[in-house]
């Protein structure tokens, strides 16, 4: 008689397997040396390997597999999930700045999920779109290296701001690692 088991048939530790993002050897994130000097240079270690994992975890898929509906009546996809990343690193970029709130960048509410639609473009246009705000949200940022230092109207300290981003992209890569999973049963490490 089989035994019955938890554990679906591909389940591995972390280990190489054909089914993990890459080889432990290979991997970009993983680094053997000295690790970042203080705080800030830590919080943007931390940061840029979310947004490396984020990227990583949609690798190779075409538009349809991004743009692929987690469970209904969830609108996540993984495409979803660059542009909502995309929005929301303009929206903290709305919290330091003094003047007038920059647009949202797809309307109205949750339409950086709901307009996930599964064509090249849209693909293009999120990725572009994402690399754009991240690149403004850290020049901006970049002008305050005080962590200390209180931003914008409602004076939010800047270590606040850093933190929140990187939790926003932690959150979001675990979401991923469940939405990749579902698609073609690579899983994350």
């Amino acid at each position: 008689m089989e035994r019955m088991s938890d554990q679906p048939a591909r389940w591995s530790q972390a280990t190489v397997h054909p089914d993990m993002w890459a080889d432990p050897d290979d991997d970009p994130r993983n680094s053997e040396g000295v690790s970042p000097d203080g705080e800030l240079a830590t919080l943007q270690d931390f940061l840029t390997n979310y947004r490396m994992t984020l990227r990583m975890k949609c690798e190779g898929l075409d538009a349809e597999q991004l743009a692929r509906r987690s469970v209904p009546p969830s609108t996540m996809s993984l495409l979803g999930l660059v542009r909502h990343l995309a929005e929301v690193e303009r929206d903290w970029r709305n919290w330091i700045s003094p003047g007038d709130p920059l647009p949202k960048l797809y309307g109205k509410r949750d339409a950086d999920f709901d307009g996930a639609v599964a064509e090249q473009a849209e693909v293009d246009a999120a990725y572009s779109d994402l690399a754009r705000e991240q690149a403004a949200t850290d020049a901006a940022l970049a002008e305050h290296p005080d962590l200390g230092e209180r931003l914008g109207k409602d004076g939010i300290v800047a270590r606040e701001l850093m933190v929140h981003r990187i939790d926003e992209y932690a959150r979001h890569c675990g979401h991923a690692d469940l939405l990749r999973e579902c698609i073609d049963g690579r899983v994350g490490q």
